[in-house]
């Protein structure tokens, strides 16, 4: 697979296990008395905390596996088991209960746990944990980078894209991120399981 190919196919994994369009839903959820001036600064400082959040857990994840003893196909199982839960929670459109946070929002709840939740953080682990080589981790960074601009992106333009296609219409991409998710938890659980058996 040539570097342009790989960093497609991991940027598409990145971008809906962040889950942009619910992330959206909530930001806009947050922000409904907010200028639009306000939220764009809000966006930036969200994109930045998911960032430093992401690159962290996607470096961290080898070692905290050897600390722990725990293997990378079991991580891997259990990862996607949570993957699968967070894709039955989009697909249902369940709604997440926001408190009256203490300090900036930009971090809790958008970027954890809304953005990065469990099932985001085991993922990030598991595919920084299984990344070697040079140019595979140069094009997995820059496809993490990518996904989390993107998500920001949506962030900032979340007031037009709003107007734009209106909540149904975000509803409905949560929705079809749901699926991918779905999709991509039972991939993952099954390299497990099929890595794990044949040890």
């Amino acid at each position: 697979m040539s570097p342009l190919s790989l960093f497609f196919a991991i940027y598409v994994k990145f971008f809906f296990i962040l889950s942009p369009f619910f992330v959206l839903s909530v930001f806009l959820s947050l922000t409904k008395e907010m200028s639009r001036p306000a939220m764009g600064k809000l966006a930036l400082r969200t994109t930045v905390a998911i960032l430093i959040a992401s690159f962290v857990l996607f470096f961290f994840g080898e070692g905290i596996f050897k600390v722990l003893g725990i293997t990378i196909d079991s991580f891997r199982i259990g990862a996607g088991a949570l993957l699968f839960l967070s894709a039955v929670s989009l697909i249902q459109d369940k709604k997440i209960m926001i408190g009256d946070e203490v300090g900036d929002p930009a971090v809790v709840p958008l970027a954890i746990p809304v953005t990065v939740g469990p099932a985001t953080t085991g993922m990030l682990l598991v595919m920084g944990a299984e990344t070697k080589e040079l140019v595979e981790m140069v094009v997995s960074l820059s496809a993490l980078f990518g996904a989390v601009v993107s998500t920001g992106i949506l962030l900032y333009l979340g007031s037009y894209l709003e107007q734009l296609i209106g909540k149904i219409g975000i509803s409905i991409l949560t929705k079809l991120t749901g699926l991918f998710l779905a999709a991509l938890s039972a991939e993952i659980i099954f390299t497990g399981v099929k890595n794990s058996l044949t040890l």
